[in-house]
């Protein structure tokens, strides 16, 4: 990094660079004839235009392309940690990390989402306690993304939960899933919770449902 006088300097210099060439700019454009000015003005600024246009178009893909290949990368090398780790606490953090870097999609992650539901489903029931209500509300949500169906009765018992935050992440994921068997509790949910964020995530669970 420069010190703050150069860097200070180096501003000045773009500005001042900056002037120059409009002002040559402006001092080219008046010694133009006019049918020089009219070609300009109709041919060679809106070809100009559409190439630049084409350029950041093309620019725009190829960032994309690379930021998709990275993705993968990642997924890969995150989804080999996972199938090779003993410890069920970075099993965890490596389930959370996956959905979060899949966008929360289930799409890529098959070969291991049967091992990952087990790892949240299990967090739900023994990450117990009010300090630990983040992690119990994060699993809660992320189960939703997996569509493993075995774990509704899970997140409607979840909707009890003495947390404001693991009630509204349960609602969360059964929306996602469009549990159809949750529509009763979360019609109770969003009647008569004293949390307005978990009543109205369990209005948009039935929405979805719906």
């Amino acid at each position: 990094m420069l010190p703050r006088h150069q860097s200070g300097q180096a501003n000045l210099t773009a500005t001042l660079l900056v002037i120059a060439l409009i002002v040559t700019g402006v001092w080219v454009w008046k010694r133009l004839s006019p049918e020089t000015q009219e070609y300009v003005i109709e041919r060679a600024i809106p070809a100009s235009a559409l190439t630049a246009l084409a350029v950041i178009v093309v620019g725009v893909g190829i960032r994309a392309i690379r930021r998709h290949r990275e993705t993968r990368r990642e997924r890969e090398r995150l989804l080999a940690r996972f199938e090779g780790e003993p410890s069920a606490e970075k099993r965890r953090a490596l389930a959370f990390a996956l959905i979060e870097l899949n966008q929360y999609r289930r799409d890529g992650l098959e070969r291991v989402a049967p091992a990952m539901v087990d790892v949240l489903m299990t967090t739900v029931k023994t990450a117990v306690g009010d300090k630990q209500h983040r992690v119990r509300g994060m699993a809660a949500s992320h189960l939703g993304v997996l569509q493993d169906k075995a774990a509704i009765p899970l997140l409607v018992s979840a909707l009890e939960d003495d947390h404001a935050y693991v009630r509204a992440c349960a609602a969360l994921a059964l929306g996602r899933m469009r549990a159809g068997e949750a529509r009763e509790k979360l019609t109770r949910v969003m009647q008569e919770d004293w949390d307005q964020t978990v009543r109205s995530r369990a209005r948009e669970a039935l929405e979805r449902i719906t």
